[in-house]
């Protein structure tokens, strides 16, 4: 019985100090967001030139979408990183569950980096060919149409469902890529980062429509996000979306015409 109770004080005592710290990280991202990312927002509505992508300006904006990435995502992976936390526990492993919880957690996070950097190479090659204002929104009513059809016919594909599987269930996803060790729980993190990347990628596209500083839309989008992995119906919610996206991709390029 002692034992027990001494298990169930280290849990809680893991979930806690995992569960703030991570509640912590997004709130500094989002903190970071409001307070506009290093990035004069005023000027966005002047009619300038792309600004000059300086070395620190280009490191700039890959801090500026890892930060997005982190915000958006995060809360919905926050059930994956305390589930992986209390079987650590139950495991009695030599390192501390909750050491291994943050190697988890890192990895998690550099997938995501690896899409932000990608991502700003693709802004720096949207605003190289005038299409994206100094607000970085889509100038093209044909562009932006085709990623809001793109990224509807996406939530329909057999990736996004297989990806969207393992996000909903983080039992689901443990059981079938459980590996022991500080390398295994990073190896993990990884796994489950490229899952999360696999189902919502074309989610981010969407930034590019709306201005990839956008708060309503940064906002709306890890609503959504939470909403699609959370909720016993994500996988309709999915599909709703998508046929919603397809069908304002479908009018805007309508438009355009």
């Amino acid at each position: 019985m002692a034992e027990l109770l001494a298990l169930g004080r280290a849990l809680r005592r893991d979930r806690l100090i995992v569960g703030v710290g991570v509640a912590g990280v997004v709130a500094l991202a989002w903190v970071y967001l409001v307070a506009g990312a290093g990035i004069d927002a005023s000027m966005a509505d002047m009619p300038m030139e792309p600004m000059p992508w300086s070395p620190v300006y280009a490191a700039l904006v890959f801090v500026m979408w890892w930060v997005m990435m982190i915000a958006m995502m995060v809360p919905s992976a926050a059930p994956m990183v305390l589930l992986f936390t209390t079987i650590r526990r139950k495991q009695a492993a030599s390192v501390s569950p909750s050491v291994e919880a943050w190697i988890f957690f890192g990895g998690y996070l550099l997938i995501w980096a690896g899409f932000s950097l990608v991502a700003a190479v693709a802004q720096w090659g949207l605003e190289r060919a005038g299409l994206l204002s100094m607000a970085m929104a889509s100038t093209s009513t044909t562009l932006g149409g085709v990623i809001l059809l793109a990224a509807g016919l996406y939530q329909f594909t057999p990736v996004k469902s297989a990806c969207l599987r393992y996000c909903q269930s983080p039992v689901l996803f443990l059981g079938r890529h459980w590996r022991p060790g500080l390398v295994g729980a990073l190896g993990m993190g990884f796994r489950h980062g490229g899952y999360c990347l696999g189902c919502c990628w074309f989610l981010m596209a969407l930034l590019f429509v709306s201005g990839v500083m956008n708060l309503v839309w940064i906002a709306g989008i890890a609503l959504y996000v939470a909403c699609e992995k959370l909720l016993p119906l994500g996988h309709r919610f999915s599909r709703a979306a998508g046929v919603g996206l397809i069908v304002s991709g479908a009018i805007v390029l309508a438009r355009a015409t």
